[in-house]
């Protein structure tokens, strides 16, 4: 048929025909066009409208060695424990106990039972109704007498240990009703110097010492303060601090009091010339 139809019919289609029956099925130019869509270059986007990409912290994970310590330090402390426990007074059980417990790893047998000492030495214990001036004119009705009587210089008749200065300050205030006229001494090393405290020790009789283990060893040793004279020793065993804690909870205070109490102190109540008392 195309040769009877000439070279005028050719002539006459417009331009872009099929140039065969298969082109003209509408198939061919879908081709085409997904051809032509596919040849399309993509725009490449500008580095001014780059954006901004987001920074996540990541927290560091909990080891087992970092719980482990967490719970070491739990374990280790007292506050949460005595303040779910009610305030018990002090015996001189707890004592005996604590110097027991403390030389168990570094003395015998033997040695430990020479350490404990006679239930004689011990004065009656406070039972948490007592002011200190009410519980020290109970142990020591004859205060006044023993004081006037006393005329040794570099000494004193009663010692309170108390666990720092402010705390002392306190005691000094509390027991006014008890001391009278007999004169009383600060043994603590806040603001005062050892040379200044042997000195006030050298030039008058003082009866009454309060003060910190600390402050008071260090008088002994240096020659400052004979106890060969003291009759009453009182620990101010009760009293807490704002974490709860007791003089002797304290691990620095107790290896300080028992370093004391072996520098004369243990002899001279188991030579029962001196009590102690557990305020």
């Amino acid at each position: 048929m195309a040769d009877d139809l000439g070279d005028d019919w050719w002539e006459n289609q417009p331009a872009g025909a099929a140039s065969s029956p298969e082109a003209s099925d509408g198939e061919g130019g879908g081709d085409v066009e997904m051809k032509q869509q596919e040849a399309a270059p993509v725009p490449v986007p500008s580095k001014k409208t780059k954006q901004p990409t987001e920074c996540f912290l990541v927290q560091p994970k909990e080891t087992k060695e970092d719980a482990t310590k967490t719970k070491k330090r739990r374990k280790k402390k007292i506050t949460d424990i005595l303040a779910k426990s009610e305030p018990k007074p002090g015996t001189p059980e707890d004592l005996q106990k604590l110097m027991k417990d403390y030389y168990s790893s570094s003395r015998s047998v033997i040695e430990l039972e020479e350490l404990k000492l006679p239930d004689s030495c011990f004065l009656k214990a406070n039972d948490l109704t007592h002011s200190l001036s009410s519980y020290l004119k109970e142990i020591c009705p004859k205060w006044v007498k023993l004081w006037k009587n006393h005329t040794e210089k570099k000494s004193v008749l009663m010692l309170i240990i108390c666990s720092s200065a402010i705390r002392a300050l306190e005691l000094i205030r509390s027991m006014t009703a008890f001391r009278g006229d007999s004169k009383v001494m600060k043994l603590f090393a806040k603001h005062i110097k050892v040379q200044e405290q042997v000195k006030l020790l050298e030039k008058r009789a003082v009866h009454l010492g309060v003060g910190t283990p600390g402050r008071i060893k260090e008088l002994v040793k240096q020659g400052g303060l004979n106890l060969n004279p003291l009759k009453f020793l009182v620990f101010d065993w009760n009293w807490r601090d704002q974490k709860l804690r007791r003089m002797m909870d304290i691990p620095e205070i107790k290896k300080e009091v028992f370093e004391l109490l072996e520098m004369g102190v243990l002899s001279l109540c188991k030579s029962e010339s001196l009590k102690l008392g557990l305020f």
